[in-house]
């Protein structure tokens, strides 16, 4: 039961991750200082992605739910649930694609204005 119940929490902590992932650079726009733990959130990511670090949440979870005789959070609500596993490169370009959006639109935001020439 304290098993699933912390499972359940870090599954919780890992879709606020992913949920960050996409939307912390919009966010910025409102709060300028919130991109620098952006820029953490999605070096990790890019890490995680292209170099093959460890996700400490997934491994925690997957430990957990195993403990308590369930799946991962990945394994079981978003590959082959929310999407399809082969679209998974799909999302990824997508997300990267938000991510340059919302940086995009925070630089902008932070130019220093020019007047007329």
């Amino acid at each position: 039961m304290l098993h699933r119940l912390l499972a359940d929490a870090v599954m919780g902590i890992h879709f606020g991750y992913l949920v960050y992932l996409v939307v912390g650079g919009f966010l910025a726009w409102r709060w300028p200082r919130a991109i620098y733990p952006h820029v953490v959130a999605v070096g990790w990511a890019v890490g995680i992605v292209f170099v093959g670090f460890p996700c400490p949440l997934t491994g925690i979870e997957r430990r957990l739910r195993s403990e308590a005789g369930g799946f991962g959070f990945i394994d079981r609500y978003l590959e082959g649930v929310v999407y399809p596993e082969e679209f998974t490169t799909v999302l990824r370009v997508a997300v990267a694609i938000l991510v340059a959006v919302a940086y995009r639109g925070w630089f902008r935001r932070r130019a220093p204005r020019l007047g007329p020439v």
